[in-house]
């Protein structure tokens, strides 16, 4: 498994403190070499706040969600925040229980869990206004649909492509992850 591309490709703005979170999918062939390889990088990114965890599995390939706990605690806790996970059961908004809760909702056969861009540190505003439209009539479409702010909404999707990009280059000149990895 290349994980670390994935990171790079899908991650820079976590790994670079900008983003709560990030959430991608990744194909393995083993089901103990994911859980190997989240060990490891869970030993050597806890130093500087960050998280990596398997949220569902699938038939060759997982679902990794990377995270900084203290920015996720935050995030969860805003009230509007708190308000909506209410509404679909969560209890806690302590980061594990929730997480949990999550990873639960994803593997039942019930409804996508919209409430998952509270978890990707999104907007409260355009993650109910996702759910509101049924994920129609945004404003604009980049790292996730926007309902509210449109103006900043593309300037962090600037922000996070520029990131990205310079990620890119230095993971591609030598840089390690974890040399790139922001401590929080």
């Amino acid at each position: 498994m290349q994980l670390e591309f994935y990171l790079i490709e899908n991650c820079a703005p976590t790994l670079a403190s900008l983003k709560t979170a990030s959430l991608f999918r990744c194909p393995c062939r083993e089901e103990e070499d994911v859980f190997d390889v989240l060990y490891r990088w869970n030993r050597e990114f806890s130093r500087k706040g960050l998280h990596v965890v398997l949220l569902k599995r699938f038939s060759g390939s997982a679902l990794i969600y990377v995270y900084r706990r203290s920015q996720l605690e935050r995030d969860l806790k805003e009230n509007g925040a708190k308000r909506l996970l209410e509404t679909y059961g969560y209890q806690s908004t302590d980061p594990e229980y929730a997480l949990n809760r999550l990873a639960g909702r994803l593997t039942s056969e019930g409804e996508f869990p919209h409430e998952i861009g509270l978890f990707l540190g999104y907007p409260l505003e355009d993650v109910q206004g996702f759910i509101r439209n049924h994920g129609k009539n945004s404003l604009c479409t980049g790292c996730w649909k926007v309902y509210g702010n449109l103006c900043e909404a593309r300037r962090c999707f600037a922000r996070f492509e520029k990131c990205r990009d310079i990620y890119r280059r230095l993971w591609n000149e030598g840089k390690s992850i974890y040399q790139l990895t922001v401590a929080a």
